[in-house]
């Protein structure tokens, strides 16, 4: 029996890796049609893969043995429902999965970071070097799926990916975790390399300096920009907040207004992406506030350019709402203090899920049909005024996918955009603009007033049309292989576990503004509409079963559809509806 007086020695080589570099959706001028790459509409958003070398199938799921250690429960493709990492069976089964369903389908890969395992086994305390090795570790594995095996190693430095790739810091990809120093940094030039056929050549200087760049995953059409968040995060003590100039992530929103604004010169659109969202609660707040308060305004002023924004690292499925009537101005430009807490709230998933609700609770309800009669206009006109006009402008969205490792269970996460009228035929590269004095403290330009909405808003070339979730049953897999341990990688698969576009709960049509309005004012009413009501309310609810004499029980909180299965696909379903029901549907009188 392996006890914790032994600790193993693993064998930590380097592995020397492809020089493999992006692919855009064109690689020069087009002599054909047969040249011609097709868009399919889709991309992959994959986060928080979280690699141990150190996983034992059979250990201990308790927090003291991370898996490491002592017998127990750990499955051969992870531990579910735990806070243990990923084996290496589980990133190269998903890469597998990858590699068999998804690679001839999409256009491009989002990678929000955390691609090393956790320090979370103070006898095997982690090492820069296996940061390092992990990271490499998954872009060999996309070098597996997504090289292009005629081209490895070839003379033209941007033939050799099927489809771009964009990679983000995460918060457990430095050492120690949570603090990145100003830049240029070790990490900054470790990851220059590590990731050197992603980033842009022209943009390996802005990328050394804070580890934040963008590429042109559709030329002259579509950006994809990797910001480097653990500039904005709470927990990075390193850094303070954005409204100072000597500070990093003031340096950051400079560079990224530059590059927007000639984005919207250029008539392209940008995603953004990164690792720790801006979420903000009551009592979580990811972000310092001068932090949450320049993305929200950066988000507004260029709403005619943002299609949405991306992140991982909480491991929840979920999205939320920036509005923009809670700019302070004189945050942003230092002119006040922000109120700042001692540390950062540890908070539990269930409890931020709750004030999320809370707070969309004061959503202007979306009952109002567009084509609503004259005489109740006036109404009409006033919900649109709360919301920011008909194409819901006051507010932005934050797109938060759970994780690879198994908190819950493994997800994956495919998005689909609208490919009307976008020709990629065009060669014509997009470069960096780089910043000079002239560009500092300039207040960032909205739309022309004659701009139409942006995708973010307007249905549209490149907006988001919806995504389809996969998680893999660890719960089933792993019992699967206790049975018949022939062959595990055959009994392994990522499944459906909903798809937005043809999803009857959520009611998403696409995932404009809008739709994520009337899907938040739903989640959040506490007097759910008849159809968003579970059986078991319509039961209990006074109103439909008038002359059924009303029961002495605990008073309810409404449980609506929208609300429960919001809940239940933060946990990817892997919470049972019992447990649910007491965590959030139930007060005690």
């Amino acid at each position: 029996m392996i006890t914790k007086l032994l600790i193993p020695l693993f064998f930590w080589a380097l592995t020397s890796h492809c020089a493999v570099v992006q692919k855009p959706l064109t690689a020069g001028p087009v002599s054909s049609e047969l040249n011609t790459p097709k868009l399919r509409g889709r991309f992959l958003h994959i986060t928080d893969v979280h690699p141990d070398r150190f996983y034992s199938q059979g250990s201990s799921t308790d927090s003291d043995d991370a898996c490491h250690w002592g017998q127990g429960s750990a499955g051969v493709f992870g531990a579910e429902r735990t806070d243990c990492d990923s084996p290496i069976t589980l990133v190269n089964a998903t890469f597998q999965w990858i590699n068999d369903n998804l690679k001839d389908s999409i256009d491009f890969i989002v990678w929000t970071g955390d691609s090393a395992r956790h320090d979370n086994d103070e006898l095997i305390p982690r090492t820069e070097e296996q940061v390092i090795e992990l990271n490499e570790l998954l872009v060999t594995k996309f070098v597996e799926v997504f090289g292009k095996d005629d081209k490895i190693n070839d003379t033209d430095p941007t033939n050799d990916f099927t489809i771009p790739i964009v990679p983000n810091f995460g918060n457990n990809d430095i050492l120690p975790h949570n603090i990145f120093t100003q830049g240029p940094n070790r990490w900054t030039k470790a990851f220059s390399h590590v990731w050197r056929k992603f980033i842009p050549e022209e943009q390996r200087h802005s990328f050394e300096r804070g580890g934040w760049f963008f590429v042109e995953v559709i030329p002259n059409k579509l950006a994809v920009f990797s910001l480097n968040t653990l500039y904005f995060f709470n927990s990075n003590t390193a850094a303070d907040g954005c409204a100072d100039r000597s500070e990093p992530g003031y340096e950051q929103f400079e560079w990224l207004r530059v590059q927007l604004q000639f984005i919207r010169q250029r008539g392209m659109k940008a995603i953004l992406m990164g690792h720790v969202p801006p979420a903000r609660t009551a009592s979580k707040q990811s972000w310092d506030e001068t932090c949450w308060q320049k993305y929200t305004f950066w988000l507004q002023q260029y709403r005619d350019v943002i299609v949405g924004g991306l992140y991982g690292h909480m491991n929840i499925d979920h999205f939320m709402l920036q509005d923009s009537r809670q700019i302070d101005m004189k945050l942003i430009t230092g002119e006040v203090e922000p109120v700042r807490s001692d540390g950062v709230s540890m908070q539990s998933s269930a409890e931020y899920l709750t004030e999320l609700r809370i707070g969309w609770s004061g959503l202007p309800g979306n009952d109002i049909d567009l084509e609503m009669k004259k005489s109740r206009k006036s109404k009409h006109e006033r919900f649109l005024e709360k919301i920011g006009g008909e194409w819901g402008e006051r507010y932005s969205a934050t797109l938060v996918s759970a994780s690879v490792v198994p908190n819950y269970y493994p997800t994956l996460r495919v998005f689909e955009y609208n490919t009307t009228g976008v020709d990629i035929t065009a060669v014509t590269g997009l470069d960096e603009i780089e910043m000079s004095k002239k560009h500092r403290s300039v207040k960032p330009k909205p739309p022309s007033k004659s701009q139409p909405p942006g995708p973010a808003y307007s249905p549209q070339s490149l907006s988001l049309l919806g995504y389809t979730q996969y998680f893999a049953n660890l719960t089933r897999i792993n019992a699967a292989f206790a049975s018949d341990r022939t062959s595990p990688e055959s009994q392994f698969t990522y499944e459906l576990e909903y798809d937005t576009r043809n999803d009857t709960i959520y009611g998403l049509s696409d995932l404009t503004m809008r739709s994520y309005i009337d899907l938040a004012a739903r989640i959040g009413s506490y007097k759910p509409r008849n159809d968003d009501l579970s059986p078991q309310e319509l039961d209990d609810d006074p109103s439909v079963m008038k002359k059924k004499k009303k029961k002495h029980h605990n008073k309810r909180k409404a449980i609506n559809k929208a609300w429960f299965a919001f809940v239940n696909r933060a946990f990817v379903g892997a919470k049972d509806e019992e447990t649910l029901r007491d965590q959030f549907g139930f007060v005690e009188d």
